[in-house]
């Protein structure tokens, strides 16, 4: 099976805008790459990780 990789509807298509991340529901388990060079490969997380890391991101965990 293929993976079907998308992106935020936020990221914009132009070159200055184009700085995302793309994510991937696999097997079992949430994929997620860099979108400007896909054939990198991509980190794995478990459906669990994967929503502890977006619940953190909301909070601004990440932020600068």
């Amino acid at each position: 099976m293929t993976p079907a990789w998308r992106k935020s509807s936020h990221s914009g298509s132009d070159a200055g805008q184009s700085d995302c991340v793309e994510v991937a529901k696999l097997s079992r388990n949430i994929g997620v790459r860099d979108s400007k060079i896909p054939d990198a490969g991509h980190l794995t997380f478990s459906v669990d990780d994967f929503a502890n890391l977006i619940a953190r991101a909301k909070q601004g965990e990440f932020s600068d």
